[in-house]
């Protein structure tokens, strides 16, 4: 009877052990989550305003965690104006950076 007594706070105390310890392990599993949350949440915003964009193929489009940045070359000052707007119209953008150049004539 107390071998059967023993074995069970045994295995009582390895689960216990195991238990803290897939408790520590989830912060870090947490911010992988969250990583890739964000990472597929700027995927999709950039999909976004890549359509928002999508009479202006000349325009690259990158996003990082909900604010966007615009590249390319641009025929008018308008034309890149434009563009600013239709990409700050999107939801989810928290901000547009513009590294648009206006083609000289």
């Amino acid at each position: 009877m107390t071998n059967t007594k023993l074995i069970a706070s045994l295995l009582a105390a390895a689960s216990l052990s195991m238990g803290s310890a897939a408790f520590a392990a989830e912060p870090q599993q947490d911010a992988a989550l969250a990583g890739a949350a964000a990472a597929s949440g700027d995927t999709a915003l950039t999909s976004k305003v890549k359509a928002a964009l999508a009479e202006q193929k000349q325009i690259g489009v990158s996003a990082n965690q909900g604010v966007v940045t615009l590249t390319g070359t641009v025929a008018t000052t308008d034309e890149g104006t434009k563009a600013i707007q239709a990409a700050s119209a999107v939801a989810g953008v928290k901000e547009v950076k513009s590294e648009l150049t206006v083609a000289s004539k």
